[in-house]
C-alpha cells in the first residue's frame, strides 16, 4: 500500500487530509512540524510527503532541505499560502515536486497525489529504457542519471524532465507541453515553473546542462549536437 506523510502543525488540515486521502486508499501517517516529520523519516520508508511551509519548531522549507541533504528522496508537495511566490519558486529549488496553495480543495490535493506518486512509484522492468550521450547514462530503470560514472543529484521531477526532454530530442516543446506530459493533465501549472526545473535540472547535469537550449517565444529542446 502507497505510504504519505502529511506533516502540518494544523489539527483540522492533517485531519481533512487523512480522510480524503484514506478514501483513496493511501495510508497515512501524520507529524506537526519539521523536526518530528525527520524523525519519522529516518524510522519509516514513504512514498510521499506533504509538507506545509509555515510550522513552528522546524519550518518547511528547513525539513525540505534537511531531507535532501540526508539524500532523502522521497517526493514532497509543499503546503503554501495564496500568493507567496517566492515560498514555491523556493521550494521547488530546494528539491520539491509541486506545490498546493492552501486554501485547497480536496480534489485538487487528491489529484496531485495522484499525478506525483504515477511519475515517482516504480514501473515494471519492461518498461525501462536507457539513453546514452557520450559520458551522460540516464536509466528509466533504476530512475537514476550518471555523468562520467558519478551519480547526478537529480529530484524525481528533474529526472522525468530530463527523459521527457531527451525522448524528444531536437524537438522543440513549449512550456504548455511539457506542463501536460511532465506535469501530467491534471497539473494545474505555471510557465515559472518550467523555467525553474530546467534551471536546476542544468546545475545538476554539469557539462551536458548546454544541451538543454532555450528556444526563445517558445520553451525548450534537447540538442545533443550542441
Amino acid at each position: 500500500m502507497v505510504k504519505i506523510l502529511i506533516v502540518d502543525d494544523e489539527p483540522r488540515i492533517r485531519q481533512l487530509i487523512n480522510e480524503h486521502l484514506t478514501h483513496e486508499g493511501f495510508a497515512c501517517n501524520e507529524s506537526t512540524d519539521g523536526s518530528s516529520a525527520l524523525a519519522n523519516l529516518s524510522t519509516n520508508n514513504y512514498d510521499l510527503v506533504l509538507l506545509d511551509i509555515m510550522m513552528p519548531f522546524v519550518d518547511g522549507m528547513t525539513c525540505l532541505r534537511e531531507m535532501r541533504q540526508r539524500k532523502i528522496t522521497t517526493p514532497v508537495i509543499m503546503l503554501t499560502a495564496r500568493g507567496e511566490e517566492y515560498d514555491k519558486i523556493t521550494g521547488l529549488e530546494s528539491g520539491a515536486d509541486d506545490y498546493v496553495v492552501k486554501p485547497f480543495s480536496p480534489r485538487e490535493l487528491v489529484a496531485r497525489v495522484k499525478a506525483v506518486l504515477n511519475r515517482t512509484l516504480p514501473k515494471e522492468q519492461t518498461d525501462a529504457e536507457s539513453f546514452v550521450f557520450g559520458d551522460m547514462v540516464i536509466d528509466t530503470a533504476s530512475h537514476s542519471v550518471k555523468i562520467k560514472g558519478e551519480e547526478a543529484p537529480l529530484t524525481p521531477k528533474e529526472f522525468d524532465l530530463l527523459v521527457f526532454l531527451v525522448s524528444n530530442k531536437g524537438i522543440a516543446l513549449s512550456r504548455e507541453k511539457i506542463l501536460q506530459k511532465v506535469w501530467n493533465y491534471d497539473y494545474y501549472g505555471e510557465d515559472r515553473t518550467v523555467d525553474t526545473h530546467i534551471k536546476m535540472l542544468r546545475s545538476h547535469i554539469g557539462p551536458y546542462r548546454t544541451n538543454i537550449i532555450t528556444v526563445w517565444g517558445i520553451g525548450y529542446k534537447f540538442d545533443p549536437e550542441a
